[in-house]
């Protein structure tokens, strides 16, 4: 339980830090942090001129004691920097990856 806990812990750590990213006074960074069910989203929300920024970024899940990147849209790659803080990498699903390709990452497979 303790490595969930410190999941937890470096998930929102990595969220909110990315959150300070936005380049665009008039896009809002919104982070979700439910920790009863262990899901936690980052999402941009705001107006472009007349065109609407919608969207989730980042969305993790903790499942069975394994983080679940269910969505991911930065270029480093949120699985990369868990790996970098000292999350292995068996606990990391990819769940961005369809389950039958999962076995070519490097990566738990769920």
């Amino acid at each position: 339980m303790a490595a969930v806990d410190e999941y937890r812990q470096h998930i929102q750590r990595l969220l909110s830090e990315h959150a300070q990213l936005v380049w665009d006074s008039r896009i809002r960074a919104e982070l979700i942090f439910d920790q009863q069910r262990d899901r936690y989203q980052l999402v941009y929300v705001g107006w472009r001129d007349s065109q609407r920024v919608y969207g989730v970024v980042l969305h993790l899940d903790i499942i069975d004691g394994k983080i679940w990147v269910q969505q991911d849209g930065t270029e480093v790659g949120i699985a990369n920097k868990l790996v970098e803080i000292g999350v292995p990498k068996h606990d990391i699903v990819l769940g961005i990856d369809p389950p039958k390709m999962r076995q070519y990452t490097d990566f738990a497979v769920g």
